[in-house]
């Protein structure tokens, strides 16, 4: 990508991070014992989501001082922990890349405290109509990635509401199948990392140790207008997707099912999506209340939309990220070319009032 555009030095910025995030997770992977304890949410968390997330915003937040951070985790195991916390620690001392110059761009905490410091300057921001903020998942996948599975260092610039950018660095990703799996995963290498700046398309790139690879465009999406090509991306163990009802919708289209991939993690499907495997996602909560964490989406949905494919909630409705913490106005997903995107916000519909009758 040409640096001709407002967001280069941030998107320079934002690529050399994650990569040295990805590091990080890979050199995790490397460990027999992964540190792993529960969330509260009863999910697997790891040093590597602590650790990745301090790198990056101490990179970020070194140049962008004034910018907000929307980050997934807080310090406040690493604080009750002082095993964890000396293990957290190791990974975000000695973790750099192996170019100087790349490496020169990027700041790192030089101590603990500061380290927890900027882990909690994630769990503390908010994104708001009127704010810089940047969005982050250290480690999107947390389960696939204790498994050796798919998962994503994220990425991305939300301002004002809007995603500018987003990066998201695939350290298994492995695309000589030409379609994601979960178990067919780059072992040799760094994966790839795939970005987008809005209105200038997406891109991909291998990862490396050093400085950034060349970058190679992401071709736009065929535009379909059948249901039978309709092809779809989804999870048959989340907990919060009604997959039943997914797939009632695809029968009441006539479209196919099951699902030809299955992805844990939110921020590779909308990978999956942009690379070609699959060109379709639903999301249709299991509970009315529920609402999508930010940091699940932002980056990955600007990626799926540079490649000509349309987000919006249940309704049809854009997606707004100007909420808080939360996707907060935003019902549920459709994911899917424009050319058939409306049939699917139809069909979905239909299959709602059914549900309620």
């Amino acid at each position: 990508m040409e640096a001709t555009h407002p967001y280069a030095k941030e998107l320079q910025l934002a690529c050399l991070a994650v990569q040295r995030a990805t590091l990080l997770t890979k050199r995790l992977l490397e460990a027999v014992d992964k540190g792993s304890l529960d969330k509260s949410d009863s999910t697997p968390v790891t040093i590597a989501d602590f650790a990745a997330q301090a790198l990056i915003i101490g990179a970020v937040h070194h140049v962008f001082p004034e910018d907000e951070f929307v980050g997934e985790e807080d310090s406040n195991a690493l604080r009750a922990n002082p095993e964890l916390l000396e293990r957290t620690w190791e990974l975000v001392s000695t973790t750099r890349l192996d170019d100087e110059e790349s490496e020169g761009l990027l700041y790192a905490p030089k101590s603990k405290e500061e380290m927890l410091y900027l882990i909690d300057l994630g769990a503390q921001g908010k994104c708001n109509p009127d704010t810089r903020a940047w969005v982050l998942d250290p480690v999107d996948g947390t389960a696939t990635f204790m498994q050796g599975q798919q998962y994503a260092v994220c990425l991305a610039l939300v301002e004002n509401g809007r995603q500018k950018l987003g990066v998201l660095g695939c350290p298994n990703l492995n695309l000589v199948t030409g379609r994601i799996q979960e178990d067919v995963v780059d072992r040799d290498g760094y994966g790839y990392q795939v970005f987008a700046v809005t209105g200038h398309g997406a891109w991909k790139r291998k990862m490396g140790r050093g400085a950034l690879l060349p970058a190679e465009k992401i071709a736009s999406r065929p535009q379909i207008t059948e249901p039978k090509d309709l092809d779809f991306v989804d999870c048959g163990s989340a907990t919060s997707s009604n997959t039943d009802l997914h797939a009632r919708v695809a029968s009441t289209l006539g479209a196919p099912w099951p699902y030809t991939t299955d992805l844990w993690s939110t921020q590779l499907r909308y990978i999956a999506i942009a690379l070609g495997g699959c060109n379709a996602l639903l999301k249709i909560p299991r509970k009315a209340s529920y609402r999508s964490k930010i940091w699940d989406h932002a980056g990955g949905m600007l990626i799926a939309q540079e490649v000509g494919v349309k987000v919006t909630d249940l309704a049809g409705n854009p997606v707004d990220c100007s909420l808080g913490r939360t996707l907060a106005g935003c019902y549920g997903m459709i994911v899917a070319p424009p050319s058939i995107h409306g049939r699917l916000v139809e069909a979905v519909k239909e299959v709602m009032q059914e549900q309620k009758n």
